[in-house]
């Protein structure tokens, strides 16, 4: 693998890492589904899905009283470490600015007065740590600066050896994995127990570490379901059309309901 590969893969997971840590802190407060919704999509079609993240303290800094999801929270946790632990360990190699500058990455510190302190710098959160470690891997503030009276100072850190490259790499894939696989986002494909309410084809469910979910529904073109056909010829439900399907589906759930005999 080249040099550029290794760079390039260690910043896609660590990107997939962000952009998905909302939906896994909305899974840990979402019971695991065995109906519609599946679990792939529980948590993303929540009507209280605008999560700020930047609010919501290190899952390895607070208690959980209740959560519901015991996996997603155990995978979070998980993945904050893993996180956590990697820039702790660049920072010991390649960083040379001082403690006080806000670019900089403080370890724990379990001797501090105060807990905030005590926490360095992962009490900002995941964010904070993924994008800084993807600061490190691209190689950001590697050059000498200038000072404000126009001395010349050392850079704030150092070029990452490529052994440190190398595990970066394989740390970030790691925690792309487990937060991928705790949302049941990583490449499947899985057949629904609900037919069709059009065709009463079989519905199956696709997911992607790359691409939202879809679904499918097998019949194929007779299905008269009001979506496109993909490339295969089955009626598609893109990610934008899910609600209109979940909120048919429900409905037909509810009503079966009412028709079972007591």
């Amino acid at each position: 693998m080249s040099y550029a590969q290794a760079v390039g893969e260690t910043v896609r997971a660590l990107r997939v890492v962000r952009g998905r840590w909302a939906d896994l802190l909305l899974a840990i407060e979402t019971p695991p589904a065995d109906h519609w919704p599946p679990r792939q999509l529980a948590h993303t079609m929540r009507a209280d899905d605008e999560l700020l993240v930047e609010d919501r303290a290190p899952l390895v800094l607070r208690e959980h009283p209740a959560p519901l999801n015991l996996g997603a929270l155990d995978a979070g946790r998980a993945v904050e470490r893993l996180i956590f632990d990697l820039a702790d360990t660049l920072a010991a190699a390649v960083q040379r600015t001082d403690p006080g500058d806000p670019r900089a990455w403080l370890s724990t510190d379990p001797g501090a007065p105060d807990s905030h302190r005590a926490a360095g710098s992962r009490r900002h959160g995941l964010h904070f740590a993924c994008v800084w470690v993807e600061g490190r891997v691209l190689d950001e503030d590697t050059a000498p600066e200038t000072e404000l009276d126009g001395a010349i100072s050392a850079p704030p850190y150092e070029v990452l050896p490529l052994y440190l490259l190398h595990e970066a790499r394989r740390t970030a894939r790691i925690a792309e994995a487990r937060v991928l696989r705790a949302l049941g986002l990583d490449r499947r494909e899985i057949p629904l127990p609900e037919p069709c309410p059009w065709c009463a084809g079989e519905l199956t469910l696709h997911t992607s570490p790359d691409t939202p979910p879809t679904i499918s529904c097998g019949t194929g073109p007779n299905c008269t379901a009001p979506v496109p056909l993909n490339e295969r010829g089955l009626r598609l439900w893109a990610w934008a059309a899910l609600p209109d399907l979940a909120a048919v589906l429900s409905e037909n759930t509810r009503l079966a309901q009412l028709s079972t005999p007591k």
